[in-house]
């Protein structure tokens, strides 16, 4: 697995959300809590998958992994609403899964010109 951005970001995430998952209610381990820290997980694989593949497969991989991360977007503020993390630590992992997100999007970009055989231009968005 290559040393990008994403990856290494998408570790420090999962590793931050484990450690502050263990704090959720009790009721909610094997409900809420599960199917946050499934997707974060499937998002990670899907990652580490598309890596593996170029072209129209990487492009599914990574369309897959984008499903996932709003899937982590929405247990995360399931998880703010229902007062489990606080206020700063949801501007914080927000910002965390935002930045994920850009890179996300960033390689997407990247896999559909390749696939398409553009030429990103100098200095474009």
């Amino acid at each position: 697995m290559e040393k990008t951005p994403i990856f290494t970001k998408t570790f420090d995430f999962i590793t931050w959300l484990v450690e502050r998952s263990n704090g959720f209610p009790r009721s909610q381990r094997f409900i809420v809590t599960r199917r946050l820290l499934d997707a974060a997980l499937d998002f990670q694989e899907l990652l580490i998958e598309a890596n593996a593949f170029r072209g129209r497969k990487r492009m599914d991989q990574l369309n897959r992994a984008d499903a996932e991360l709003d899937k982590v977007r929405l247990y995360l503020r399931m998880a703010y609403r229902w007062k489990w993390i606080t206020e700063d630590q949801y501007k914080f992992v927000s910002e965390k899964v935002a930045e994920i997100g850009k890179l996300l999007g960033g390689w997407k970009k990247q896999t559909r010109q390749s696939a398409t055989g553009e030429v990103a231009s100098a200095g474009a968005d």
